[in-house]
């Protein structure tokens, strides 16, 4: 039976719950994700689970924080004048923006807290500092 293995095209259904249980990701009713292993197109973690899984197999893992979305840096968050944010700009907590850098690169944030005299931006992942547990499947290998 063929394995996962580095380089190989891997296809997965899955179920990504956080340690409360909650699902924060699945695959199901959707296409399997398609991806190349060892490629850094999915997490770390979950990319080593499935190296040597083969088609049919189920698992289980546990990915800490580190081999996910890193560990939550307090310094990414960011305290702006709300008389710099133009008034067109949605500000409701959980909203989703983009800031540009210097260089011209896009940075998503995500409005944390608003008063009166500023606006805190996020650009932590949101997954960030969390532990995530994987239910996987292996579909196909090629």
């Amino acid at each position: 039976m063929t394995q996962a293995t580095a380089g190989t095209t891997v296809r997965i259904h899955y179920t990504g719950t956080l340690e409360d249980g909650s699902v924060f990701d699945s695959s199901e009713g959707r296409d399997p994700l398609e991806f190349q292993l060892g490629s850094g197109s999915i997490i770390p973690g979950l990319d080593r689970a499935i190296d040597g899984m083969s088609v049919g197999e189920q698992k289980t893992v546990t990915i800490p924080s580190a081999e996910a979305y890193g560990e939550y840096q307090p310094q990414a968050r960011q305290d702006v004048p709300r008389d710099q944010i133009p008034d067109n700009i949605p500000l409701d907590p959980g909203t989703m923006l983009q800031m540009q850098t210097p260089e011209g690169g896009a940075i998503p944030v995500v409005v944390a807290e608003v008063t009166e005299q500023s606006v805190t931006l996020d650009a932590n992942h949101p997954l960030a500092g969390k532990d995530l547990t994987f239910a996987v499947e292996v579909v196909s290998v090629a």
